[in-house]
């Protein structure tokens, strides 16, 4: 019995990790598309994304 709440266990903390990992990367991935593209010296790729951010109440300039 104890190796199956072990298991149950190993499996609990695997879960919070793997959305640990999800939510980093979520994250890295939010970041760099506000950041990344909404400060990007082309005007081309700047364009893009300035309507939309400025919809959402984040100036970029």
């Amino acid at each position: 019995m104890s190796e199956q709440i072990q298991t149950i266990h190993l499996n609990q903390q695997a879960l919070q990790h793997q959305r640990a990992f999800a939510a980093t990367i979520g994250f890295l991935l939010g970041m760099f598309l506000l950041l990344g593209v909404g400060f990007a010296g082309p005007d081309i790729i700047h364009n893009a994304a300035h309507d939309t951010r400025h919809a959402n109440i984040f100036p970029c300039h």
